[in-house]
């Protein structure tokens, strides 16, 4: 399994962990190792960290929070004060570590510097959510969040290649068996 990463934002790439939110979920986040290799692929650290149990339950946990606000935040409603407890608890802890090598740029840490990394983008983005172009990606079945970046503000889709070839070749399926019967 690999990890995608097409919602524009941190935050919101950490909540897309979590698939299919109203139907059967998808959990890609199921093991310490899945969590040690999309902070790896997000860019989060550049070092594999070492995950145990506690620290995949507590981005698990972190995560929600920000999942919610989000949610909450788009309805217009007003932000639980236990969902923001959690995520201005882990804005506090160490952030990545970084240094210059001849190599380039090393990021280094642990669940704590994935978890201070997460909760700042979450904030960063709820902070400004007036001017934070937030949508549900359309799929039938996706619970993707993304901002919208799009030119027109029309962006549809979490990714072409993750909903919108499935929703288009569903609706060239369907105009196909109309036109047939």
């Amino acid at each position: 399994m690999s990890f995608v990463f097409v919602s524009g934002d941190l935050a919101l790439d950490f909540v897309g962990t979590r698939k299919w939110r109203r139907g059967a979920a998808e959990e890609l986040l199921a093991t310490p190792g899945d969590l040690a290799r999309w902070a790896v692929e997000a860019g989060v650290l550049t070092e594999v960290p070492g995950v145990d149990g506690a620290g995949l339950r507590r981005l698990l946990v972190l995560r929600e929070a920000v999942y919610r606000l989000v949610g909450q935040g788009m309805a217009g409603e007003p932000w639980a004060e236990d969902d923001l407890r959690v995520v201005n608890q882990e804005t506090g802890s160490a952030p990545a570590r970084m240094s210059l090598t001849a190599s380039g740029v090393v990021r280094d840490g642990g669940v704590e510097a994935v978890a201070a990394d997460v909760a700042r983008a979450a904030v960063d983005l709820l902070g400004d959510l007036a001017n934070a172009p937030i949508k549900e990606c359309v799929g039938p079945e996706c619970t993707r969040l993304f901002l919208d970046r799009s030119r027109g503000g029309n962006r549809q889709w979490c990714g072409m290649e993750e909903c919108g070839n499935r929703v288009k070749a569903a609706a060239y399926r369907a105009r196909k068996a109309g036109a047939t019967g």
